[in-house]
């Protein structure tokens, strides 16, 4: 559930930090918000059986964040329908039961036709490794 590589990061640094998402409320994020930060990707269900990683992701930004790690949840219904709320109950959801208050973004696919930018970015840097089989997949 962890997706690696040993390419440099330099090479691909000045398009991923060029990218955008909206945020669980709506607004845009710009990833270059993030740079020179460690940016942790995970996509994230409210009804899978990992769900109870979001106490530890939570527990990982608490533990890091002041030095330079980001954990940034990208909610998507893509496997088994696990996410089918709005933002508005995604939040509320993430909030009431694991305290969360690291950065989500807006539900996207993160593969498929219609994946997001920041998924493809990965594909075609990283390959098909880093493409989610399922939730709660990592990217690092």
């Amino acid at each position: 559930m962890f997706s690696f590589t040993n390419k440099s990061f330099a090479k691909y640094e000045k398009i991923f930090f060029d990218l955008s998402i909206k945020n669980i409320d709506g607004n845009n994020l710009e990833l270059s918000k993030y740079k020179n930060k460690a940016i942790l990707l995970v996509n994230v269900a409210s009804n899978c059986g990992f769900t109870k990683q979001y106490a530890d992701l939570q527990e990982l930004w608490e533990t890091y964040k002041d030095r330079g790690l980001i954990v940034l949840g990208v909610p998507s219904n893509q496997f088994g329908g696990q996410e089918p709320g709005t933002n508005k109950e995604i939040k509320k959801f993430c909030e009431v039961n694991f305290n969360v208050n690291f950065p989500m973004t807006d539900k996207v696919d993160v593969k498929g036709e219609n994946i997001h930018p920041i998924y493809l970015w990965a594909k075609q840097n990283y390959g098909d490794s880093a493409i989610p089989k399922w939730n709660f997949h990592k990217i690092l």
